[in-house]
């Protein structure tokens, strides 16, 4: 394989709602920065119908160049469909790099495209960086159970795609007006020629907690003791107005709901304030939440991990400081209790 032949930063551009999802703002920010050390154009991939606005977002939030499939057989998600859109467009316009956000849409494509194309595929990344002079993505992201950082390299072949975690990359400020070039794409596909139909999309009524989306977390961890001392984290996060997390060992332990767990295998999160109440600090948490912009630990063991990732730390029992850090909070925010007993 040439690898002269591959050149530019490729990021496909999820569209959420008739805008860009927030993921693929995140990867244009993180895109541009790999772009700009191998002195190269930064792309965004638009795949859907009525999208062509979603090229000017896209260069105002990084991206030098919009490759736009705008057709109705694009309408809904599909895998054969936008499967056959991206390969076609990397097999005539060769990227060196290419990422998707690790969202259900996301890693659903980058692994039938990987199928389909002679390289690999990095999953769940959570850092990005690149070799200047070989042009190898430095793809990282946790492995064994958590327990060490992995930087995954594809030596022999191209284009080098990743799947990375919502909410671990930096989008851009967005600079209103920032041009670049649109190129319009099309491939010979009939609807006769797609096995899968949408039928009915239906929405999801549950409501649920958008951890991801909150200013203040309060997460709780196997600290508390039970399902009783997790309470304690219920009340302080009815106090401040805040979401509820945990790590993984309480939701598995049934204490809370799993989407409720911060980590490797749950959320990502990036709060203005953290809290972490009862929480060791294994890698396994420590990469879900620690782009969060204040974290504050409290732990009764002073050598616990977690006190290495937090910008401040209490050592104690939480089941004597959490009830502490109610009180004060409640007489400084003049709140009070609501859901005190809602897990």
């Amino acid at each position: 394989m040439n690898f002269d032949d591959y050149r530019g930063v490729w990021v496909f551009i999820e569209e959420k709602d008739g805008a860009i999802a927030p993921v693929s703002l995140e990867l244009l920010g993180a895109g541009r920065q790999l772009a700009e050390k191998r002195k190269t154009a930064l792309a965004g991939v638009i795949i859907g119908e009525n999208v062509g606005d979603l090229a000017q977002s896209a260069f105002e939030y990084g991206a030098d160049v919009a490759y736009v499939y705008d057709d109705p057989i694009f309408r809904h998600y599909r895998t054969e469909t936008f499967m056959k859109a991206m390969l076609a467009c990397v097999q005539k316009h060769k990227p060196e790099i290419l990422l998707y956000g690790a969202t259900s849409t996301g890693k659903d494509l980058a692994s039938a495209v990987a199928t389909d194309l002679p390289t690999g595929l990095t999953a769940d990344t959570t850092q990005l960086d690149v070799e200047e002079d070989t042009g190898l993505l430095l793809a990282s992201r946790p492995a064994f159970g958590g327990n060490i950082m992995a930087t995954i390299l594809c030596k022999k072949y191209r284009p080098q795609m990743a799947t990375v975690r919502p909410k671990v990359m930096k989008a851009l400020p967005c600079e209103k007006g920032r041009s670049g070039e649109i190129i319009q794409e099309s491939i010979p596909l009939v609807e006769s020629d797609v096995r899968t139909k949408v039928l009915e999309i239906v929405r999801a009524t549950e409501k649920r907690v958008k951890i991801d989306e909150a200013d203040i977390v309060v997460a709780g961890g196997k600290g508390l003791g039970g399902p009783q001392g997790f309470q304690l984290v219920h009340r302080l996060a009815d106090v401040l107005g805040a979401a509820v997390g945990g790590s993984r060992d309480v939701v598995e332990a049934g204490w809370i709901g799993h989407h409720h767990q911060v980590g490797q295998t749950g959320a990502t999160v990036t709060p203005k304030i953290y809290f972490a109440i009862g929480i060791s600090g294994a890698i396994q948490h420590i990469v879900g939440m620690q782009n969060s912009g204040l974290i504050i630990a409290v732990n009764k063991d002073p050598k616990a991990p977690i006190f290495g990732a937090c910008h401040y730390g209490i050592v104690g029992d939480a089941l004597e400081i959490v009830p502490l850090l109610i009180e004060g909070f409640k007489a400084a925010l003049g709140r009070k209790e609501e859901n005190a007993n809602v897990i």
